[in-house]
């Protein structure tokens, strides 16, 4: 016999299997869509210090200040599924100490109906670029890279590096900050 709770339930089973279907299709539609985009990144200053570190014992370590600018279209990586985006621009280089060091020196949400097409100039880093040592002193090969995180309505959350990346060199000497 049916009563109104069993029948409620099978409503309510028959909605949900239903849902999980159009999700899945929703998944599927998006999941192996190419996400990458070209991106033009340029450094117009590079300033460079030799500061105290307060994090370890006592010793002086490079903290490194750029000026850059972006520029990117990311209109193909918005689909029906993509609820934002976020950017974020990274250093990558090696030094004696380290193989591999990675730093996010800024970032960005970019939400679905903001502008895709990115021209931000003179931007200066939003985290600090400190080293943990003497490592960019000198260095000729600190990579920039700007990648981004596709955040969807429904689905894997991939990773994507744009295709445009610069190598800066450091300078040799540290910029002389004035005591007051």
């Amino acid at each position: 016999m049916s009563t109104l709770l069993s029948r409620a339930n099978s409503l309510f089973a028959f909605s949900l299997s239903v849902m999980a279907a159009l999700t899945l299709g929703c998944i599927f539609t998006t999941a192996f869509k190419d996400r990458s985009a070209p991106v033009r990144l340029q450094v117009s200053r590079i300033l460079l210090k030799n500061v105290e570190d307060f994090t370890g014992p006592r010793k002086r370590s490079d903290l490194g200040f750029l000026t850059f600018h972006i520029s990117a279209d990311l209109e193909k990586t918005f689909d029906w599924n993509v609820k934002q985006l976020f950017l974020y621009l990274s250093a990558e280089y090696s030094t004696k100490n380290n193989a591999v060091n990675q730093v996010v020196l800024w970032d960005k949400i970019l939400l679905r109906g903001d502008n895709p097409k990115l021209l931000l100039k003179d931007l200066k880093t939003k985290y600090f670029f400190f080293d943990d040592g003497n490592g960019l002193r000198g260095n000729r090969n600190v990579t920039l890279t700007l990648s981004w995180n596709v955040i969807p309505n429904a689905g894997i959350l991939p990773l994507v590096t744009g295709s445009g990346r610069v190598s800066v060199p450091f300078p040799d000497a540290y910029e002389i900050t004035k005591s007051f």
